[in-house]
């Protein structure tokens, strides 16, 4: 999971971080993609602001996938929607070796990743209003209260990804904690930046579209009731 800036002010002073990093879980397979696949496909974390007409050798659409975990809804995305390119960020390294492969095994070539925390990279290394849709698929709830500070979904967040968004771009969350759905539509709904549409506009949009996860999966298993949330970037004086 993903990194948030503690305040718009100071972004990456004394921020509390949304991921905890876990070691020792990388597969020989994986270690090899991230070497001989990587340079092809993976991106610095750090750096100056991308081109991403550049990155991705043509103009398109773009969707921004927040932590996208193993990859299953990146590849099938990318699969689904060939002229849109897709950028995915994840600070695990296993689950970007392991997107990859699939990657690779299936001859996509309109994803680029970056694994890096994301925070950093969206206000160091992302243009302003490049991004169509942004999505962020069942980040971690961080459940016990005492460390709601953790949620990824947090005020300053949600600014900065404003910024990243042409007026009318679309922003997906979805989660299958009721509390943390509470939460994000309460930090929505305090934003200037973003108004919620209802479930007939989301059908009509095509770069809406999810499929079913692995930990969505697990979710409904154990009971939890999964649900997406959408909104569309505000038209501003400036139309940004």
């Amino acid at each position: 999971m993903i990194s948030t800036p503690s305040s718009p002010a100071a972004p990456f002073a004394r921020r509390v971080r949304s991921f905890v990093r876990r070691a020792g879980r990388l597969t020989p397979a994986q270690a090899r993609a991230l070497e001989v696949l990587g340079p092809g496909r993976l991106l610095p974390g750090e750096g100056d602001p991308l081109v991403l007409d550049e990155v991705f050798d043509r103009a398109a659409p773009r969707v921004l996938e927040i932590g996208f975990g193993d990859g299953e809804a990146l590849v099938a995305m990318a699969r689904r929607l060939p002229d849109v390119d897709f950028l995915g960020l994840e600070v695990h390294e296993p689950g970007v070796g392991h997107l990859l492969l699939r990657l690779e095994a299936e001859g996509l070539g309109n994803v680029r990743l970056i694994c890096h925390d994301a925070a950093e990279v969206i206000e160091r290394r992302l243009p302003n209003a490049a991004f169509a849709a942004i999505n962020i698929f069942f980040p971690d709830p961080w459940p016990k209260k005492r460390h709601h500070k953790r949620r990824l979904v947090q005020p300053p967040l949600i600014a900065s990804l404003a910024r990243r968004q042409p007026a009318g771009g679309l922003l997906h969350l979805a989660t299958d904690w009721v509390p943390y759905a509470e939460h994000m539509a309460e930090v929505l709904a305090a934003s200037p930046d973003y108004h919620p549409i209802g479930a007939s506009e989301a059908a009509a949009e095509p770069l809406a579209w999810r499929p079913e996860t692995k930990f969505e999966r697990r979710g409904l298993r154990l009971g939890h009731e999964v649900r997406d949330l959408y909104y569309r970037k505000t038209e501003t004086e400036t139309g940004q």
